[in-house]
C-alpha cells in the first residue's frame, strides 16, 4: 500500500511501462546491447521510465535488486543544493551518481565527505516510492564528522555518541507534503534498518543498521 495522502490509494499495476509514441519502452538491457553508453542510458531512463506502483512489495523488491532503476531526490535548505539522480540501473550502482550522493550528504559545516552506505540510500529511495510523492526529501542531516557529532552531543542528550551518521549510514529527512507518521510507516515497512520518529522536530531518521524503531 502507498503511504501518501490517501493510504488506500492504489497506483499503477506492477510491471506497467510507459510507452513513447505508442511503442513499448525499450529496456536498459536492449539499449546496452545496441551500443548505448552508460551516460546515454541514464538519460534514456530518466526520460522514459515510470516507477512501479508504490507498494510494500515494490519496496521489498527494490531493496533486493528488482526493477530497472533506483532514483533519489533531495534538497538541502542549509546549502541551497538539490539533487535528482538515478544511481542504480539494472543491477549496477553508478559510481558518478554515488559520488554525487556522497557530496550532497556531506557534513555541510566543514565540507567533510564520506561514502554513504548504499543500503541507506536504497532505504531512502524505497521509502520515497512508498510515500507516492514527487516532492524531494529535505535532508536535515547526512554524514557527520566526529567534530560535528561532538558539538551536537554537547547541545542535546538525544545525539548518540556512536551515531550511525558518523559512518555514513544514516539520514534525517523531512517532507512538507507528508507527516512524520506517514514517513515513519513507509520506512518501517521496508524492514531494512533503523527508523526513528521525531514528531516534535518534524523529521524521520533512517539507517541501515539492525531493524528497530523508536520515537514518538
Amino acid at each position: 500500500m502507498a503511504y501518501g495522502k490517501s493510504l488506500g490509494e492504489q497506483g499503477k499495476h506492477r510491471g506497467e511501462r510507459e510507452t513513447v509514441a505508442g511503442k513499448p519502452r525499450k529496456t536498459g538491457r536492449y539499449l546496452m546491447l545496441n551500443g548505448m553508453t552508460r551516460r546515454a542510458l541514464l538519460g534514456a531512463f530518466a526520460a522514459t521510465t515510470v516507477v512501479a506502483a508504490p507498494t510494500y512489495s515494490n519496496a521489498f523488491g527494490l531493496l533486493r535488486g528488482a526493477g530497472d532503476i533506483r532514483r533519489i531526490k533531495m534538497y538541502n535548505g542549509r546549502t541551497g543544493e538539490s539533487m535528482d539522480t538515478i544511481y542504480w540501473i539494472e543491477g549496477q550502482y553508478l559510481k558518478d551518481a554515488l559520488n554525487e550522493v556522497n557530496h550532497f550528504m556531506r557534513d555541510w559545516r566543514n565540507n567533510q565527505v564520506t561514502n554513504i552506505d548504499t543500503r541507506t540510500v536504497d532505504i531512502m529511495a524505497a521509502s520515497h516510492n512508498l510515500l507516492d510523492t514527487t516532492e524531494p526529501f529535505m535532508l536535515i542531516s547526512g554524514y557527520r564528522s566526529p567534530e560535528t557529532n561532538a558539538m551536537l552531543r554537547a547541545r542535546s542528550s538525544g545525539v548518540a555518541k556512536n551515531s550511525r551518521h558518523l559512518k555514513g549510514e544514516a539520514a534525517d529527512l523531512r517532507l512538507k507534503s507528508r507527516s512524520v507518521n506517514q514517513m515513519f510507516r513507509a520506512a518501517s515497512a521496508c524492514a531494512a534498518g533503523g527508523v526513528g520518529r521525531y514528531t516534535s522536530s518534524n523529521f524521520v531518521h533512517m539507517d541501515c543498521g539492525p531493524v528497530r524503531a523508536w520515537g514518538s
